[in-house]
Order: structure tokens, then sequence, then C-alpha cells
């Protein structure tokens, strides 16, 4: 038994479970499970050690109550007995806790068994949540009322105040659970194709057609996925004014072709029919071309999901004035004029009728926008109705003309094979198999399962590379990096960061500990060649 998912031991659950820390480590909502009868807690994310302020060293292995104190009272250790009991969910919703903080703090939970391999409760699950702006927001009503029942004359007015934010809370609330719900929609597909993907692995056997088509369907559903939760971060990093543009000298039409390639496989899947129409003359864009691509991929799968099998999509682009004109235009099911102002609101759908929706969050269309404006430019959107298609039209500032365009610059290439490097990583499935990638790829691999077994691995191998992740129990990567530095032969590796955490803080943290590339996982193999090429020559 899995004690932290509850799962039984099977060839596809080390995968399912990878896939499942890797998105319960990044969650914001702090979460923590614990062992059913003692309530030892036996698993805590970084949302929730960063929620109560401790080190998740100090929260894992101790019993609930003495770990987290300020959630022990109030009913909640009473809630996981009867959880784990009962195997049925439960909430406790607005409970106050004392804290170190002036005024009133109060913590609302959700439970749910963890079962084992015969169905039983194992453990439960808790997810905390921060209610004390919603618990205030109530005893602030209820003080509303006294003032109603004092002040008749404004009774009236302070009615409809009341209604109005009752009215706009309890619309979050069910925003917040539609998004939820679609969330673990779009999570769960490509997860079913990955699972299918490692049984057909195994079915498979010297089949190197099969396991080829296997091999290329579990890539498509795992960038899926990776496309997804950069969305999501995406739209964080915009709210927080945190994104960042790496402008360069671009040609439009090589951003549009990038973008047309990566769109292809859905729009072939769909039986579309894709036509562009570009100008002779280069037309260059001071612009992020990862970001410009990103604008016009979704476009172009957004006008393949909504459209019938079969229909035709055209992008052209156009010089106008001192910029250019980008369309995007499909034979699809149209936009109504109701939806049509609403449609780059973030987690809008153009459409959620069950049986035409292909997915997806609602992120897209926003992120176009978003990610237009911040280019300087700016997108619409045009359709005379269902059934009638629709246009988006994208409008972008040309550069100022250069002096004279630099050089391209050459790519380096890879110094060959054979050079040492040192993988770092608690999760061993992880560990291994970029080992093996390595491996094929013409290196010398060694690997170490924790912090101190990495330092240890590193004085005996002496690599060139290290691959080292960060959230590793006992010693961390970070701790392991400054240990290597201090060594007299320390200052030789190249220490790479190997992990999920990708903001500006993170990246200064890694660099403060001794790192001297930051990687966000997952890493592509050309990421890997690049980094390998810049090792000095032995």
């Amino acid at each position: 038994m899995d004690v932290e998912l509850g799962l039984d031991t099977a060839g596809h659950v080390p995968l399912i479970r990878r896939l499942c820390r890797y998105l319960s480590e990044r969650s914001p909502q702090p979460t923590v499970a614990v062992e059913g009868l003692t309530h030892v807690v036996i698993y805590v994310n970084p949302a929730f050690a960063r929620f109560v302020g401790r080190e998740r060293t100090d929260l894992i292995g101790r019993p609930f109550a003495e770990a987290v104190p300020e959630g022990a009272g109030n009913g909640c250790v009473a809630l996981l007995d009867r959880v784990f009991g009962t195997g049925v969910p439960e909430n406790l919703a607005e409970q106050e806790h004392r804290h170190t903080l002036p005024g009133p703090v109060y913590w609302s939970y959700a439970v749910w068994p963890i079962l084992g391999g015969d169905e039983r409760p194992a453990g439960v699950m808790i997810q905390v949540t921060d209610s004390t702006e919603t618990a205030v927001y109530r005893q602030q009503a209820a003080a509303m009322n006294e003032v109603l029942l004092v002040s008749a004359a404004r009774q009236h007015e302070l009615t409809g105040a009341a209604e109005a934010l009752g009215a706009g809370y309890q619309s979050a609330v069910r925003a917040r659970d539609h998004f939820l719900a679609v969330l673990s929609h779009e999570l769960r597909n490509p997860l079913a194709a990955l699972s299918n993907g490692v049984q057909l692995l195994k079915l498979a056997g010297t089949d190197p057609g099969a396991v080829a088509r296997a091999g290329d369907m579990m890539a498509r559903q795992l960038n899926q996925m990776v496309r997804l939760v950069g969305d999501l971060l995406d739209v964080s990093r915009i709210a927080t004014g945190k994104l960042e543009l790496r402008r360069e000298r671009v040609d439009l039409a090589s951003v549009v072709r990038e973008s047309a390639e990566a769109s292809r496989p859905l729009i072939e899947r769909q039986g579309h029919e894709l036509t562009c129409a570009l100008p002779p003359e280069p037309l260059i864009l001071d612009a992020d071309p990862t970001r410009l691509a990103q604008v016009f991929l979704n476009l172009l799968n957004n006008a393949a999901k909504y459209s019938e099998r079969g229909g035709h999509i055209r992008l052209s682009a156009e010089r106008d004035g001192a910029g250019v004109v980008v369309r995007v235009r499909d034979t699809g099911i149209g936009i109504s004029a109701v939806h049509l102002p609403h449609i780059f609101d973030v987690f809008v759908q153009v459409d959620t009728v069950w049986h035409r929706a292909q997915g997806g969050l609602g992120i897209g269309l926003s992120l176009v926008k978003e990610f237009v404006e911040l280019h300087g430019g700016r997108v619409e959107a045009h359709s005379d109705g269902p059934g009638t298609g629709c246009e988006f039209v994208v409008r972008l500032p040309l550069a100022e003309p250069a002096a004279a365009e630099p050089a391209p610059a050459v790519a380096p290439s890879p110094r060959g094979p054979g050079r040492r490097v040192l993988v770092v990583d608690d999760n061993r499935d992880a560990a291994e198999s970029l080992a093996e990638m390595l491996e094929l790829m013409g290196h010398e691999v060694r690997t170490a399962g924790d912090g101190a077994a990495g330092v240890s691995a590193a004085a005996e191998f002496r690599p060139e590379l290290v691959l080292m992740d960060l959230g590793m129990p006992g010693v961390n990567g970070y701790e392991a990096a400054r240990r290597i530095r201090a060594e007299p032969w320390g200052a030789a590796p190249l220490l790479a960061a190997l992990t999920g955490w990708g903001a500006e803080d993170d990246r200064r943290r890694t660099h403060e500990a001794g790192f001297d590339r930051h990687l966000v996982k997952p890493v592509a193999p050309d990421v890997l060649t690049k980094l390998i090429a810049e090792l000095p020559r032995p």
C-alpha cells in the first residue's frame, strides 16, 4: 500500500504517484496527510509548511496535535477520527484558533480518507484554508444586521448592499468550484492516457511499432500537462505583475511557422485544413519569441477545438503602416453576441456544450490578450454569431529599423560524450530515468538519493556536472551545494539546480547556495545538451 496516496502498488502507480506528487508539491493549497490511528503526520506539501510557518522536517513524524497545536482544537482531531472511522469526507468551516498575530484567526478544513488496497481507510488527507476573511465578512454581516435593526430608515439601502455582497461571494465560490472541477477533468484525461501507455509498453514486448506509438502518445499527453501547468503559472505571474518579456529582434514569419507546426497534430487529428499566407518581406518585431509563439499557438488550437471536423483555418499576416496585422479565421461554431464581449476573460470558454467542448481551462484566450498587450499591441474577436465561424485579429508594432542586423549567433555544439555527471534526487524514478537518458547520450552517470549521499558521491566521483533536486529530506539541495562548494575540489563542478520552483526568489536562493544554473522541471534533452556543451574541455 502507498501511504501517501492510498493506492495499491502496481505497474502504473509510480508514474501516477510522481505526477500527483508533482502537482501537490506545487499546489498553492496547504495539504497535510496523517496516519489514521495515531494522527502522525506522514506528508506535508510546501504550501502547508509556509502556511504554519514551520519547516517540513519539524512537522513530519509528529502527531498532528503536537506538530500543529493551533489546528488541533475546536473539533479538528475529532473530525480526523470520524473521517477515518466512517470513510466519508467532511468539512469543518471557520474554526477560530489562537495565533501570534493580532486579532482572531480562522481555519477551515476539508478532510477525506486515504484508502488502502482493501478499500478501507488507512489515513486521512487534510486541506486547510485560511478563512479569516470569510469569517470576518460574516461577522461584519452580523454587525450590519444590528445596524439595520437600529436604523430602520436605512434598512432598505443596507439590505441591498448586503445582498449584493452575498451574491458576489456566492458567485466567487461557484466560479472556484467550477474551475476546480474542470481542472480535475483536464488532469485526469492525460493521466488516463499515460496510465494506458504504461500498460501498452508492458504488453508491446519487442514490437517496435507499438512501443513507438505508445511513446509518442505519452509524450503528447505529458506535453499537454506541462502546457496546462505552464498556463496556470503564467496566469499567476500576470496577476502578480511578475511576468517579464525576454525581447529580441525576431521575424514574424519564423514565429508563425513555429506555432503552426506545434498546432499541426491537433489540426490533423480534427481533420482540418490549415493555410498560411505571409508576405514575402520580413516583418521584424521587438518581441519575446516564446510568448508570441504561444499567442498564435493558442489561437490556432482554439480554432481547431471549436470547429466541426473537416473545417478550414486560415492564418494571414500583412504590414499595416508601422505595425503588422495577423488574422486567424476559422469555419467553426462561432461566438454569440452575448458571449463575445467576455471571450478574453480568464476561465471563460467559447462554448460549454459538452459534445463540442474539446477541453481546456478557459485560460488560452486570456493569455493571448495579456501577451499581446505586453508587446504593445491589441487583439480583437469578431463573429456573426453561432455557426458562422470567428476571426481573431492581432495587431503588433514593428521594431524600429536597425542600423545593421548582427550576424546570427552560432549555437554551441556538444563537445563530445564521456562527461561525468552526478544526478541527486530523492525521487528514485526521476533520478534513474534522467541517468539512463544521459547514459544514452554517451555520458558516465552516477545517482544519489539525498543531499548527504550526493556530497559523498561527488567527493568520490568528482563529477563535471551535478544535477541536484532541492526538496530532499535531511540534507536538502541548498545545503548539499554549500557543502560541495566548501570542499577543496568543490569549485570545479558545474552545479545545476533541478527543481519545480522557477520564481525569481527561487533562482536567487539557488544562486546564493552556490548553484551555477537553475533548471525548471521537466528539463528537455536539448537543454541538457546545451548545458553539457558549456562544460570546460577536460
